[in-house]
């Protein structure tokens, strides 16, 4: 979430007490800016605990490192209570500046304000800092981010055009040299003319981005400059990974090498201003030839690339994708989302080269609306790349709906969408990529089963509930997912869970609560029943779809065509006989063995069944899932008789995990065109 932090000119600017560029930055000892995520339940942790030990021992280390290098990230302690972090000092804050002692001191500030959060972020002038119980070093997103301008406008309304387009080539310059260098850190100053001013900039990114994911970061932040700073003398955008500033006083210590952009004449010089043009005459009679020359060169080579470019599309055929006006509508539909995430445009040649022109080699599977490829981009980023069907209806429908969804959802427990790539009939969609596949290729596998113990399981449980407490009540816009299911659980390295696939998804005002559609989509024996006889969804039929989740979590069983004992019943069915006849310990899947935490796993069954009961007012909200899990001793209510209770559902289809590289079992995707 972009938080706006109106300061007043002085403690923006933070100008540097002595003149001219040889000024150094005052050190500011109060944070700019703190970002405390204690709203979503298990975000915080005890006093005493092994989480805050683990965060201490963090902070020492970080703290150490940082002062030595000016940057320092990294995990301390042993999962579920590791603490990952991040410090980082301005370029010019270094040395006794940057102190191990200052770091170590704001680190402890920052754990005592933030009343034993554990997702935290503070900015200071000089310097940032973030530590969570989440690995979010693994990406390079930059949330939280915050912004702050100079409450001093250009006084000259005439000029305001001229000084912003000033100040983003400037910022842009530095932004430029900064993703190059190799402490991803620079400088720059610029003369605005009209007003006699020089405006200083400053761009940084951490020093573990590579120059592209560096300077996409950069990118990210800039393009928001219209929207905060039109006019004003100063401002800046404060990021995780990347952050910019620019001031028309100096507030950093002033280097040798930084960017000069239009300087303001000097009068000294005027008498030498004929041989300098007459030098400027000789170096254009030079430089214009070779640039023309080196223009035709590139000219030729992006034309025979182009013509060698050949792709297989879904039809069969071999085809030249050319620009369309398409793109233009992408492009428009993205800048209206206002969106401060990490979203990119890809262009066509740049996914065939990573996919190796769409190989079968690096196709994970396929997906209800076409093939799912593995990539990799020249910076190594592993990617994974949604090729929509150009002939598939639902497909336009879904990549749009995406697009639109990803300028509000930003949490660690939903898949990140890095960009899409459009041209032509050509539609895509680039996340992150997931290591270890979907769930369903665990829960459902005999042996790769046995990989998830009780503690492994339940923490997938409780990040599934939190991603989707994030849709229904902390994001944006309530969003309905209307798919969730275990092929739509994707894991990553340490086999943190993340919800995927938000094409069907529906995003409701805040004031909204339930809508009625003639188009059921949603996958067999996860669609709640009022949603399939009536077409009536809610946060309740995700609800719904959860306990049938966590049922499967807990057994290793699929909701659908499952047998028992000559008798059909679904999941759900069974589960709720077992439970009336207290022999729920008869579900727990055989992979865990007899070592599990039988209350726990006994609490979670009586909460799946609470989710899965016929009515969806007797189902509990997700914020109550959440406190029922979290909670010791916590007096349940009974669950009724479930949906679907005597109904067997016999339709299992074989498909693709979404992202993972071998086929796994999951229910089909059903999609009913007309209501019932």
């Amino acid at each position: 979430m972009l938080v706006l932090l109106l300061l007043l000119a002085a403690a923006v600017s933070s100008p540097a007490p002595a003149a001219g560029d040889g000024g150094g930055a005052l050190p500011v000892l109060n944070p700019i800016s703190s970002f405390c995520n204690t709203t979503a339940a298990r975000r915080t942790y005890l006093p005493n605990s092994t989480f805050e030990a683990n965060l201490n021992g963090l902070f020492a280390v970080l703290s150490r490192n940082a002062s030595a290098s000016g940057y320092a990230a990294g995990a301390f302690g042993a999962a579920p209570d590791t603490a990952y972090g991040l410090l980082l000092c301005r370029g010019d804050f270094t040395g006794n500046d940057c102190s191990a002692a200052r770091l170590a001191s704001s680190f402890q500030q920052a754990a005592s304000s933030c009343l034993y959060s554990k997702d935290v972020a503070v900015y200071y002038d000089q310097y940032q800092l973030r530590y969570s119980d989440q690995d979010f070093l693994a990406g390079a997103a930059n949330e939280p981010e915050t912004a702050a301008f100079n409450m001093n406008n250009v006084s000259d309304a005439g000029d305001v055009a001229a000084f912003d387009a000033l100040v983003a080539e400037l910022v842009n310059a530095v932004a430029d040299r900064a993703s190059n260098a190799t402490r991803r850190y620079a400088a720059g100053k610029a003369g605005f003319a009209p007003e006699a001013m020089t405006v200083y900039a400053i761009a940084q990114c951490t020093p573990d981005l590579s120059p592209p994911q560096c300077r996409g970061c950069l990118a990210g932040i800039i393009d928001q400059m219209p929207k905060w700073f039109s006019a004003r003398v100063g401002g800046r955008i404060l990021g995780v990974r990347c952050d910019f500033r620019y001031e028309k006083d100096p507030f950093f210590k002033i280097p040798n090498d930084m960017v000069v952009l239009s300087p303001l004449p000097d009068p000294s010089s005027q008498g030498s201003s004929s041989s300098s043009s007459s030098g400027g005459l000789w170096i254009v009679a030079i430089v214009v030839p070779v640039a023309v020359l080196l223009l035709g060169f590139l000219g030729c080579f992006l034309w025979i690339r182009r013509r060698r470019r050949r792709v297989i599309n879904m039809a069969g055929t071999v085809s030249v994708p050319t620009m369309s006006m398409e793109m233009e509508q992408v492009l428009k539909l993205w800048r209206i989302e206002e969106s401060g995430s990490e979203f990119s445009l890809y262009d066509f040649d740049q996914i065939a080269d990573a996919t190796d022109n769409f190989s079968d080699a690096c196709k994970l599977g396929q997906g209800g609306f076409g093939p799912v490829y593995k990539g990799q981009l020249p910076d190594g980023l592993e990617i994974a790349i949604k090729r929509l069907s150009s002939c598939s209806v639902q497909g336009l429908m879904e990549f749009k709906t995406e697009i639109q969804l990803i300028a509000k959802l930003q949490h660690t427990n939903l898949v990140r969408l890095l960009g899409c790539c459009v041209q032509a009939d050509e539609k895509m969609l680039i996340y992150e990529y997931m290591h270890n596949k979907s769930l369903d290729c665990f829960i459902f596998d005999t042996e790769k089963g046995a990989m998830l113990n009780w503690d492994k399981r339940f923490r997938i449980i409780d990040g599934i509930a939190q991603g989707l407490l994030y849709l229904h009540k902390h994001s944006r816009l309530r969003v309905i997912h209307r798919d969730l299911k275990a092929s739509n659980i994707l894991l990553d390295r340490e086999m943190n869970p993340k919800i995927s696939d938000f094409g069907m998804a529906r995003i409701f005002c805040s004031n909204v609560t339930e809508a009625n559609t003639t188009r059921v989509v949603g996958t067999h024996g996860y669609i709640a029943p009022e949603y399939a006889s009536e077409g009536l969804f809610s946060i309740k039929s995700d609800v719904f779809s959860f306990g049938v989740l966590l049922l499967e979590i807990i057994s290793g069983k699929r909701t659908a065509g499952f047998y028992q004992y000559g008798k059909f019943f679904n999941l759900t069915g069974y589960a709720y006989q077992l439970w009336q006849e207290g022999q729920w310990h008869e579900l727990v899947d055989q992979a865990l063995g007899e070592d599990f935490p039988a209350m726990e796993v006994m609490k979670c069954v009586q909460v799946a069944l609470l989710c899965v009961q016929d009515s969806a007012d007797d189902r509990p909200n997700m914020s109550d899932v959440i406190a029922m899990l979290g909670s010791e001793g916590l007096t349940m209510p009974e669950p009724r008789q479930p949906a679907y209770f005597n109904v067997r559902i016999s339709s299992l289809a074989v498909s693709s995990s979404s992202f993972g590289e071998s086929y796994c079992m999951s229910n089909v995707t059903l999609i009913e065109e007309e209501g019932r």
